[in-house]
């Protein structure tokens, strides 16, 4: 009896065998082109005025929107996904009024450092792997270009938008960094996956501040992780209350997916939170300035906000926290020499004091 011929491995095969080698969690791949919808989306979401202070999403949205306007001459995307979900609900620090809750995705190194380094090693195996005298191009992105990463990983195969608009795949829930590959190299794309939302609405009523005016969109001038890190100036008061202890941040609405509970938790070494950024004291983080700011935030991407618009967010959370013992803390920085920081220290001050 002859024994039935091995199929080669198709070059997706390959290209997917060694991400997982080198420690991707997800997988897929698509063609460059996304649909009308993720324009329109995107479209409405920029002329409705909901992502604020974020210029730059309003800048290069053809490119944005049309993965070839940006590389005319890309013919696939290989998306890849990176687990970092938590080993706990990480909502459990919000009952520790004395503590910042600072979101999972910022407890340990800068996401993008990492995933580039492995994006780039990939892309090279992309490159050595191509069957022809010159080989294909590539281009490696991370949450740093005019990229709809979300919709492109969908569109890949890796799990769809939810409706709070972040990605929910059936193995990882909603806990995935996301980077992709354009390359010249013209790639079978991977078949797509079932999944969806169904009639769940966890995310939305989970929201401390209603950033959802309706499935699948945001308003992001109402969300806390755009008012802690994007926002420049005074957090708004209609929203200091709810913010709570938050002060880098939330996860709300992706620690409720129902999904999450077919996620482990993300393996890989570099993104393992530090111990000094899981509950921090706000009575300590109140007293950096800016060198001890950068110093203790060296290599997160807390860094990027710089020290005022994070002591102005630990203020929040001081003045929330009803703590009369930290009423000296917020007292010392009414005469902070960043306006914004003395207004939240007078702001937290009226809170705590008679």
């Amino acid at each position: 009896m002859t024994e039935v011929a091995r199929t080669a491995p198709t070059p997706g095969e390959r290209i997917r065998d060694k991400a997982l080698a080198l420690g991707f969690d997800a997988f897929g791949i698509c063609d460059a082109a996304l649909g009308p919808e993720a324009r329109t989306r995107l479209m409405d979401f920029l002329a409705a005025g909901q992502h604020g202070e974020m210029g730059w999403l309003a800048e290069r949205t053809e490119q944005r929107s049309h993965p070839q306007a940006l590389w005319p001459e890309a013919r696939s995307v290989i998306a890849l996904g990176l687990s970092y979900a938590p080993g706990e609900d990480p909502r459990h620090i919000q009952s520790r009024p004395d503590r910042g809750g600072i979101s999972v995705y910022a407890r340990h190194r800068d996401y993008h450092d990492v995933m580039k380094g492995m994006l780039k090693h990939l892309a090279q195996f992309v490159v050595s792997q191509a069957r022809v005298d010159a080989g294909p191009e590539v281009k490696v992105f991370v949450d740093t270009a005019p990229v709809m990463e979300k919709p492109l990983a969908a569109r890949a195969g890796l799990g769809w938008q939810g409706k709070h608009t972040n990605l929910v795949s059936r193995t990882h829930g909603s806990w995935l960094f996301l980077g992709e590959i354009y390359t010249t190299l013209e790639l079978a794309p991977t078949p797509p996956r079932a999944g969806s939302c169904g009639s769940c609405t966890r995310c939305l009523t989970a929201c401390p501040t209603d950033a959802f005016p309706a499935p699948y969109r945001l308003d992001a001038t109402r969300c806390i992780s755009y008012l802690t890190i994007e926002h420049p100036g005074p957090i708004p008061l209609e929203f200091r209350a709810a913010m709570g202890n938050r002060i880098y941040g939330c996860d709300d609405c992706l620690a409720v997916c129902p999904w999450n509970r077919f996620a482990a938790a993300g393996h890989t070494a570099k993104l393992q939170a530090r111990d000094d950024l899981t509950a921090p004291r706000l009575a300590e983080l109140g007293r950096l300035d800016d060198a001890g700011f950068r110093t203790l935030f060296s290599g997160s991407p807390v860094k990027r906000v710089g020290r005022g618009r994070f002591v102005r967010n630990v203020l929040v959370a001081i003045g929330n926290s009803g703590l009369p013992e930290l009423l000296p803390t917020a007292s010392a920085l009414t005469a902070d020499a960043d306006p914004v920081v003395a207004e939240a220290a007078g702001w937290a001050c009226a809170r705590l004091g008679p």
